[in-house]
């Protein structure tokens, strides 16, 4: 063999590996809710828990599910958790746009139960087997009949969750009632006091972090009194304060969050580790939203996502592109379709990815800092 054949021959070789490996690389990924690529096959109660995933179907709702800060939100959707952790499960989330959509799904395996209160109805009734439908009706002061939903080919799973809903009942309120912890495993429970929006006008003290907020307001190239507004708005000026959501310490960072900025949990009372993470959080959002040119609006953008999240920010520029506002400005425009999107035919739009939000307090949380921020500015 030649040496020019030898080097043909390896360099067929090489290329023949490489297309295995590329071949192997590209294997489909299952996607969406499909468990396995028989979705349709029965799975009851202990199929779930030898999987340790409990598939969950719902809808985007104030008290169903949303999302925030990628942290999962809403009174069913809490008691859904709290029966997944009875079981010695972890819960999946799939959201759907419709009633039907959810019915569809269950049916077809690609979930294990509906926790979305469906209005109970002959219909239902012989296509499912009805969750909770006395104590979900009570528990959300429903004034028709609700239920969650199980296959019919599921029967043990329809009577652990009845089994479990009935034995915890009275206990509702405190399973879906917050739970914050710290690696010490110590909880810390909803809590604020509110401080004096100004200490001392005559010395021009707002706050007793005002040396904090004219330190690090450098790094985000704010005005010193925008911060000092935001935490007040945020917290009152407590550095103890615990959101009913969540939030921790004097800027009120979520502890998913506040994580990803480098804050523990335990350490977000700390007021200046609190705000040096939440200063991090601004210089992030500052550069998501950098296609905004003007510096004075991208910071009404900055403040909304910095309250519900950027990706629901998001959500509400690609409704006004849609309805032809403009993407780039808050006033009359963003700040429009941010209140839309607590509207189900504005959140199911396709535009949208991330669903239900709460637009009425992000609304008012941007106008309440900018409020306030101009009358800190008189402060001399």
């Amino acid at each position: 063999m030649t040496v020019f054949t030898q080097k043909y021959s390896y360099l067929i070789t090489v290329v023949v590996l490489m297309a295995l490996v590329g071949c192997k690389q590209e294997k489909p990924r299952e996607l969406g809710v499909f468990r396995t690529p028989n979705a349709t096959e029965s799975i009851d109660l202990d199929g779930i828990q030898a999987n340790g995933e409990l598939i969950v179907l719902t809808l985007y709702g104030a008290q169903s599910y949303f999302e925030f800060y990628g942290e999962g939100y809403g009174t069913l959707f809490k008691l859904a958790d709290a029966y997944a952790s009875s079981i010695g499960c972890t819960v999946r989330v799939d959201v759907m746009r419709s009633e039907v959509e959810l019915k569809q799904h269950l049916l077809a395996g690609d979930g294990d139960i509906v926790t979305y209160g469906m209005p109970v109805n002959d219909s239902l009734q012989h296509e499912f087997l009805l969750c909770g439908q006395h104590e979900l009706t009570q528990f959300v002061d429903s004034l028709k009949p609700i239920a969650w939903l199980v296959r019919q080919d599921a029967p043990l799973l329809a009577q652990s969750v009845n089994q479990w809903m009935a034995d915890h009942q009275h206990e509702f309120l405190s399973l879906t009632a917050l739970r914050v912890t710290d690696s010490s495993g110590r909880v810390y429970t909803p809590r604020r006091h509110a401080y004096s929006p100004i200490l001392n006008r005559a010395k021009g003290q707002i706050s007793y972090y005002d040396h904090l907020f004219r330190k690090y307001s450098t790094q985000c190239n704010w005005d010193w009194h925008l911060l000092a507004a935001q935490a007040y708005q945020e917290s009152a000026f407590d550095p103890n304060a615990v959101s009913y959501m969540g939030a921790l310490g004097l800027m009120q960072l979520m502890p998913s969050t506040a994580r990803s900025m480098g804050v523990s949990v335990s350490d977000a009372f700390d007021p200046e580790i609190n705000l040096r993470g939440a200063v991090r959080l601004i210089n992030k959002l500052n550069d998501h939203y950098r296609s905004i040119s003007d510096p004075n609006e991208r910071i009404k953008f900055i403040l909304a996502a910095y309250n519900g999240g950027s990706g629901h920010i998001d959500d509400a520029r690609s409704l006004a592109r849609k309805y032809g506002r403009n993407p780039d400005l808050w006033n009359g425009n963003v700040d429009q379709c941010v209140l839309h999107l607590s509207e189900a035919n504005y959140y199911n739009d396709p535009v949208v990815k991330c669903g239900y939000m709460r637009g009425t307090e992000t609304y008012h949380y941007v106008y309440n800092i900018m409020d306030r921020w101009n009358e800190y500015r008189k402060i001399k």
